[in-house]
């Protein structure tokens, strides 16, 4: 199967619920086919590409995660990328901010969670909650600022820095990857029970799951328009069909691995200076 990423890539003129829940190619493999052949030959490239990135350390990656509850988020952090080396890889998950951060703007206690040069840093959810979560359930407003800049168009400023701000990472070396998970609200459900009555699954589910899925459409317009809003050519959106798990990962591991392809990074090759003295090195241990 051959992922062509521009079919995931979101655009102003789409609504989430004209993209297709499935590739059309989808269909015609089976699991067992993406899960144990092509997978794991996109993966064996992934770590390749990884090792060259960070020992490069010019660019980093910045890999934004974002869904509604339930779509395959952690499973999909657990299965591509941990098969890559945990040199070189973070991962974070923003929980609710702290009176700390709350005296700071929104955004500075995300930005400790972005990647060094040469790393790929996971976010599991991200600063992308500050228009998402933040939005549905109005948690702005305990924010510690004036009024004024609670009122009026207060997600279009925050597109606006949030762009701005995805263009500075951008032109300072690190490439932003956000991929949104699409699932269906009947599979999500289906997802939810299983859950909720496996007993060795009951860890996984959150009261507030439910909750939030009673907002779907909220959620759903709030994602809806921050994905058309903040989708751009440097810091594009991919909307990945979430229904079949094994298929949703093998599209994210491919888009990352094309990413990577065009960063193209490269082995560091030694100085004339330094391979000489590395010769001298050899002869001085093989003396030992």
């Amino acid at each position: 199967m051959t992922i062509n990423r521009h079919d995931f890539l979101a655009s102003p003129e789409k609504k989430l619920s004209e993209y297709a829940t499935a590739h059309p190619d989808a269909a015609s493999y089976s699991t067992e086919e993406v899960k144990e052949t092509l997978f794991e030959e996109v993966i064996s490239t992934l770590r390749d590409q990884q090792t060259r990135l960070f020992a490069e350390a010019k660019s980093g990656i910045v890999v934004i995660l974002q869904a509604m509850d339930a779509a395959g988020k952690d499973e999909a952090v657990t299965t591509v990328f941990s098969n890559l080396s945990v040199q070189g890889l973070r991962e974070s998950e923003p929980g609710e901010p702290s009176d700390k951060e709350l005296k700071r703007d929104y955004l500075w206690r995300h930005h400790e969670t972005l990647p060094k040069r040469g790393e790929i840093a996971i976010l599991n959810r991200s600063y992308y909650e500050e228009v998402l979560g933040s939005r549905v359930h109005g948690s702005y407003q305990n924010e510690p600022m004036p009024d004024k800049w609670k009122e009026g168009p207060v997600w279009k400023r925050r597109y606006r820095h949030l762009n701005e701000y995805e263009r500075y990472l951008t032109e300072n070396g690190f490439v932003v990857l956000k991929f949104y998970l699409n699932v269906n609200k009947n599979v999500q459900k289906k997802r939810l029970l299983e859950r909720m009555n496996n007993p060795n699954r009951n860890w996984e589910f959150s009261f507030s799951d439910v909750d939030d899925r009673d907002k779907w459409e909220d959620f759903y317009h709030a994602y809806d328009e921050a994905i058309k809003e903040t989708s751009t050519g440097y810091a594009p959106w991919y909307v990945i069909p979430a229904d079949d798990p094994w298929f949703t990962r093998l599209v994210i591991a491919e888009i990352f691995s094309q990413t990577l392809s065009e960063l193209n990074p490269k082995l560091p090759v030694l100085s004339g200076e330094e391979a000489t003295k590395l010769e001298e090195y050899k002869e001085k241990l093989k003396k030992q």
